[in-house]
């Protein structure tokens, strides 16, 4: 049984009874009286009757604003892909606009070298207000989220005192999961879908290569391109003369190997940590295709080290 309303074993159901004559006293205080928000403690509490009327006579309080903690361990390049990052600002847009005033404050901990440039993705999704609520913490995370909240609310992992009943340090069984989702609730034919800034045609059998300054070391290149019917070839190359001039692509420094991408069913998506300043050439290779053009949209963006985004300049 679950525990809820209308799926409660007959243990359950006395339980629940016992609970609600054992806080008499408090009910007509609580926020509510009904049996889905009583059941809610004992639930966190796994139907232990003592220690859910501990709980709720201590926390037994409307809340009406909550406390988050982003951990933000593993964090990399891939979890950058610009749809996931876009879908993740909208949600952050739809909880501001249905529950104003419903967050307290946001902790981000273990965040790396890269956060800033993963926070400028998203962060103009979100309003002034929201964002003076973000606290970024460093190395003293733990004695920082301690000063905010009770350790005994803290799991043992994020530096409290709270265990599950197993001794369980993430206190996996607390996490109360939403179940499935009912298939009624599904968007149909909703495909990646990513606005492109450019688009080009390039005719059969030729190429077209965009050249890029990047004038900063360790900015990250990044691109988004999706072909419209048909597979497209795509390296990466760097000039090595000074100036550029008539340098031919087979003389070039190779950054990313050339091979054929399958964008016309899935965009690509991908970045490059560019360690030396130099001009890159993103080269579009149709020289394969000797019967049909392929039209190329795009977006090239570079990511400074200090998380800046720039626009950067292109020359064909």
């Amino acid at each position: 049984m679950s525990g809820r309303v209308g799926d409660l074993s007959p243990k359950q159901a006395e339980i629940l009874a016992e609970f609600r004559e054992r806080i008499e006293d408090i009910l007509p205080d609580l926020p509510a009286r009904h049996d889905h928000y009583l059941l809610r403690w004992l639930r966190a509490r796994s139907f232990n009757v003592q220690k859910a009327e501990a709980m709720l006579r201590k926390l037994g309080k409307s809340v009406e604003m909550v406390t988050l903690i982003y951990d933000c361990e593993g964090l990399g390049l891939k979890h950058l892909w610009k749809p996931a990052l876009e879908a993740y600002g909208e949600i952050l847009t739809m909880f501001e606009e249905n529950y104003p005033e419903g967050l307290k404050r946001v902790f981000l901990i273990k965040t790396p070298k890269l956060f800033p440039m993963a926070y400028n993705l998203v962060k103009h999704f979100l309003s002034e207000e929201t964002r003076r609520k973000i606290c970024i913490l460093g190395s003293n995370w733990q004695e920082e989220l301690r000063k905010y909240i009770d350790p005994e609310q803290l799991p043992v992992v994020y530096g409290g005192i709270l265990t599950d009943p197993d001794g369980d340090p993430h206190c996996r069984t607390m996490i109360n999961y939403g179940g499935n989702v009912p298939s009624s609730y599904y968007v149909q034919n909703n495909g990646v879908k990513v606005q492109y800034n450019h688009s080009v045609t390039i005719s059969r059998g030729s190429a077209l290569s965009l050249e890029y300054d990047i004038t900063t070391p360790s900015s990250i290149l990044r691109w988004q391109f999706a072909s419209d019917g048909a597979d497209i070839g795509f390296g990466v190359f760097m000039r090595t003369q000074v100036g550029g001039g008539d340098q031919k692509l087979g003389d070039m420094m190779l950054v990313l190997p050339s091979e054929r991408y399958n964008s016309h069913m899935v965009p690509e998506d991908r970045t490059l940590t560019c360690t030396e300043p130099g001009t890159y050439v993103l080269h579009f290779d149709n020289t394969y295709s000797l019967l049909q053009s392929k039209k190329i949209s795009y977006n090239v963006d570079v990511l400074l080290p200090d998380g800046q985004i720039q626009n950067p300049r292109m020359k064909e």
